[in-house]
C-alpha cells in the first residue's frame, strides 16, 4: 500500500524544455521543482514528473497502451481541471467523454497531448471503488 509520504515518479521524453515548461507549469499549473540543461522536474498533482530532453518523440501517439494521468477522487477537481484546460486552450487529444456508460466502472475522461506527443488522461469515476 502506498504511504501518503511516498511520491510516484515518472520520466517522459521532451523535445524542448521550454515547451514542456509552458505546457505543464503555465498550462496545467504544475509546480517547477528543478530545472537542469537536460530535464525539468515537476510536482505533477503531488507526484514527480521529469521531462527529459530527447530526440525520440513518438510521431503518432495512440491512447492505448501508453499514456499517464490522474484519476480524481472529487468531481469538482476533475471539472475544474477540464475548465482550466479549455480556458487555457490546451491541446486535447480526446475531448470529454463517458466510458463504460451504464456500468459500475462508468467514468468521465479526457486526454490532453503535450508538445512532445505524450498523452495525459484525466478521469473521474462515479463510484470511487472503481479507481483501482
Amino acid at each position: 500500500m502506498r504511504d501518503m509520504y511516498n511520491v510516484f515518479h515518472l520520466a517522459i521524453p521532451a523535445r524542448d524544455l521550454d515547451e514542456a515548461y509552458n505546457f505543464y507549469v503555465k498550462g496545467l499549473g504544475c509546480k517547477l521543482a528543478r530545472r537542469y540543461s537536460d530535464r525539468i522536474t515537476l510536482d505533477f498533482f503531488g507526484d514527480q514528473l521529469v521531462c527529459h530532453l530527447s530526440n525520440e518523440i513518438d510521431p503518432n501517439p495512440k491512447m492505448y497502451p501508453r499514456h499517464f494521468g490522474i484519476t480524481f477522487r472529487e468531481r469538482r477537481q476533475f471539472d475544474n481541471l477540464y475548465k482550466l484546460a479549455k480556458q487555457r486552450e490546451l491541446p486535447f487529444f480526446q475531448d470529454l467523454m463517458v466510458r463504460f456508460e451504464g456500468m459500475v466502472e462508468e467514468h468521465l475522461t479526457f486526454f490532453l497531448i503535450d508538445p512532445s506527443n505524450n498523452l495525459l488522461e484525466f478521469k473521474y469515476y462515479h463510484d470511487e471503488r472503481m479507481m483501482y
